[in-house]
């Protein structure tokens, strides 16, 4: 039950980091006239962070990494990378498939966050948050 729990939670999460990441990148090419490549950067990491805070206070709250918070969060942008390289690789490909998109970035964020999604949780529940929080 606590697996399909943290399921949902870290899906909520997601859904709300993707908003982000989505809506950063779509006004920094839009209103800011950014290159989509770059502005996805800046978007996926603002997206990351928060994901990061939600994972560490809803999705994994009875879990623990044995880090402080700094350390917590760099190891979790460290572990990200992997998804990350997954998700802008899906993203660029698309970019570079569908000139279209070039004027819809956030369609492409969607299919990289989507498809990095499962291996993010993998790499968030078996390596950074894999112990039970202990009393004291």
């Amino acid at each position: 039950m606590r697996l399909r729990r943290e399921i949902a939670l870290f899906a909520v999460g997601g859904v709300i980091g993707l908003l982000i990441d989505a809506s950063v990148v779509q006004m920094l090419v839009s209103i800011e006239g950014w290159n989509p490549y770059l502005a996805r950067i800046v978007s996926f990491l603002l997206a990351a962070s928060f994901t990061w805070w939600w994972s560490r206070r809803h999705t994994f709250a009875t879990r623990s990494s044995g880090r402080s918070a700094h350390a917590e969060w760099l190891h979790w942008m460290g572990l990200m990378s992997l998804g990350a390289v997954v998700n802008y690789g899906v993203y660029a490909v698309l970019l570079l498939a569908f000139a279209w998109l070039h004027r819809w970035p956030a369609v492409a964020a969607a299919a990289g966050s989507a498809v990095a999604a499962v291996l993010n949780f993998c790499m968030a529940r078996g390596v950074l948050f894999r112990h039970a929080k202990t009393s004291l």
